[in-house]
């Protein structure tokens, strides 16, 4: 089978190194998994849903397009108007909604590919590439 049919199977577990993207940031990030369950997958520690800590898990994602940010909003009047961005500092709302239900990783639901997390600045961060190459999620 190819990469793109086990993707579509299903969900692949996110893994230390995992490329995210907000729709209100510049720029992709990488995800930060610390191996506190000691469960791994390719050498790398696998996330749970709570891997959501800003600075920690979630890295700045470059610059944020978002008005509904404070920094944005003060910047953008500042320009009489002017869109313009700022610094990101990921805010989200909650865990990671993850597609993986079922799966446990140390008592706590694994993050899959299509896991998606909402930041208080109305983006939307998703994972661009889960890290794993194989699926071993059900």
């Amino acid at each position: 089978r190819t990469r793109a049919n086990r993707e579509t199977m299903s969900p692949q577990p996110v893994v230390a190194g995992a490329i995210l993207e907000c729709g209100m940031g510049t720029v992709p990030s990488v995800m930060v998994v610390l191996p506190v369950a000691q469960v791994m997958v390719e050498v790398r520690p696998v996330a749970v849903v709570t891997d959501n800590i800003p600075f920690l898990n979630l890295l700045p994602f470059g610059m944020c397009k978002s008005p509904l940010n404070p920094m944005v909003m003060a910047a953008t009047a500042a320009a009489l108007g002017v869109l313009t961005p700022m610094p990101c500092i990921p805010m989200p709302t909650g865990p990671w909604n993850s597609p993986v239900s079922k799966t446990k990783v140390g008592g706590q639901d694994m993050l899959g590919s299509g896991g998606t997390c909402s930041c208080a600045y109305g983006g939307s961060i998703s994972i661009k590439l889960a890290g794993a190459m194989r699926s071993t999620a059900s």
